[in-house]
């Protein structure tokens, strides 16, 4: 029997995974986990088996849970001059970014062990059904479209810095370069390690042969994971932080994730101002949208960094006293006159399902014989803020990803989430902000252009009136403006839904590749 329902994803192939398998009567859980398969074989710089990530779950039972399968320091340090850890620059055009790859650089990964237990708990069909989508995807190919072309060539100094690593993105054709938009890519290896997968679970990636390739490497090549490490490593189910913003209901990633709590913060900063009345685009929305920004980032750096990120932080953070004196500096500021990706699901029983995962920007180290590049979070400046190699051995770091579920007054629901970094926060602000203070449809919410600002500097999409700029400059003197849409500034995709009505909507990001697949 079909199950009703919609997806929002970062690829068309993607959402046609988790479509596939509502389609044969799965759940939103086992369509949420079809398409993380399938998203690792069609958006591979956004997401891998060899990463980390979240799913938010609310149950047509009405439980909600957080499964936290992020990635975690090793037990053992290396010294720095052992590590095989160095610095590479991401060109998206406009800007760069800085970030560190290498053997070094590798979390211990929680993917597949997050995929398995979720599959345990919550899905109804068997695990190699859902896995069929992405096998296919990977042992036929599929044509690498304009975002992953593009995402390629922002990565290049990654993709191509050894021979197994580029041997998974070169054409076929010009085997001397990259793949480029239009060219199928396929990627048999990693057809046949799901195939594998699917048969032996997930002890095969944590102590049978992919494991025991990954120890080795790591042990004569520079790297700190140990067998230890990888068995050792557990998915952690939470309880998910809950807030009200303008009578909404909204559910997101706990401590120690950071990116949730944020994202809350700056709603409180701004759920007692009358932000409608600014009119979106205006120099005061603006203006009031970036100190906003200043604010949680100082708010982060003061508080939330320097505390051990734990629920005691998260009150803190949220409570009125502190809310009320930054939004007093911000007000006190007038005008003159970061690879990842979100799959959401809804479906007509009442379940939503908000996945966000990532494999950073990948470390350039290719399992062998699997077509699967471990993670780099030990390389990722936004996540690492103390420095890298500071944090305590066999400790969950820390992550913006923020997936989140809403509950509306008339009794839809929603989940959505985002990928882009540092940009993840600021990006879910704005939609949130369309949403529930400018009355916006989710595509409208989407698609309006965004800014972000950060260290002095405010990032600015087209779509805004010169004039308006014009009058920020005072203010923000470092503009950077964009010439077009950008996957920098984030890629929030939303599915919604009313179960008792059965009526489906979604958006999906362009800046991302989105996607959106209604079932029924």
């Amino acid at each position: 029997m079909i199950t009703k329902g919609v997806v929002a994803a970062g690829h068309r192939k993607t959402a046609e995974a988790a479509k596939i398998v509502l389609q044969a009567g799965g759940n939103a859980f086992d369509a949420v986990l079809a398409a993380q398969f399938a998203a690792c074989v069609v958006e591979p710089v956004f997401t891998s088996l060899g990463g980390g990530g979240f799913l938010l779950a609310h149950t047509a039972r009405g439980q909600d849970a957080l499964y936290d399968f992020f990635t975690q320091t090793p037990l053992q340090r290396l010294c720095e001059t052992e590590l095989d850890f160095y610095p590479i620059h991401a060109d998206f055009g406009t800007t760069t970014q800085e970030f560190h790859i290498g053997i070094g650089s590798i979390a211990v990964p929680g993917t597949v062990k997050g995929l398995f237990r979720i599959h345990r708990e919550l899905c109804t069909l068997p695990m190699a059904r859902i896995m069929e989508p992405a096998i296919a995807f990977a042992r036929r190919g599929v044509k690498l479209n304009k975002l992953q072309a593009y995402s390629f060539r922002v990565l290049e100094t990654i993709l191509t810095s050894n021979a197994a690593s580029f041997a998974l993105y070169r054409s076929a054709g010009e085997p001397q370069r990259l793949l480029i938009e239009g060219e199928r890519h396929t990627q048999p290896e990693l057809a046949d390690t799901l195939e594998l997968l699917a048969q032996e679970g997930e002890a095969l990636f944590y102590r049978g042969g992919v494991a025991q390739r990954i120890i080795a490497d790591c042990r004569t090549r520079g790297g700190s994971l140990t067998r230890d490490d990888l068995a050792g490593y557990r998915v952690i189910k939470r309880k998910p932080l809950a807030f009200g913003y303008r009578g909404n209901r909204l559910l997101t990633n706990p401590p120690p994730s950071s990116g949730g709590v944020l994202i809350a913060f700056a709603l409180k900063l701004l759920e007692q101002l009358d932000v409608r009345a600014l009119r979106f685009g205006s120099a005061a929305y603006l203006s009031l949208l970036a100190r906003t920004m200043e604010g949680t980032n100082r708010a982060r750096a003061e508080i939330a960094d320097r505390e051990s990120s734990g629920h005691a932080t998260a009150r803190k953070l949220l409570g009125e006293r502190l809310v009320r004196s930054y939004r007093t500096s911000i007000l006190q500021h007038g005008i003159s006159s970061r690879g990842t990706t979100q799959i959401s699901v809804v479906d007509s029983s009442g379940n939503l399902a908000s996945m966000a995962t990532s494999n950073g920007e990948g470390s350039a180290y290719v399992i062998p014989g699997t077509g699967i590049m471990l993670n780099n979070m030990l390389g990722e400046e936004d996540i690492n803020p103390g420095g890298f190699h500071q944090q305590p051995p066999g400790q969950r770091l820390s992550s913006m990803v923020s997936p989140t579920l809403i509950f509306r007054g008339d009794g839809a629901g929603m989940a959505m989430g985002s990928g882009g970094s540092n940009r993840i926060r600021t990006a879910m602000l704005q939609v949130l902000l369309n949403l529930f203070d400018f009355g916006t449809s989710s595509r409208t919410a989407v698609n309006r252009p965004r800014i972000h600002f950060e260290n002095g500097l405010l990032s600015i999409e087209p779509g805004f009136r010169p004039a308006q700029l014009a009058r920020l400059e005072p203010a923000f003197p470092h503009q950077e403006l964009w010439g077009e849409r950008n996957l920098f500034f984030g890629g929030v995709h939303v599915a919604g839904g009313d179960a008792a009505r059965r009526r489906f909507c979604g958006a999906g990001d362009p800046r991302r590749g989105g996607a959106v697949r209604v079932v029924g």
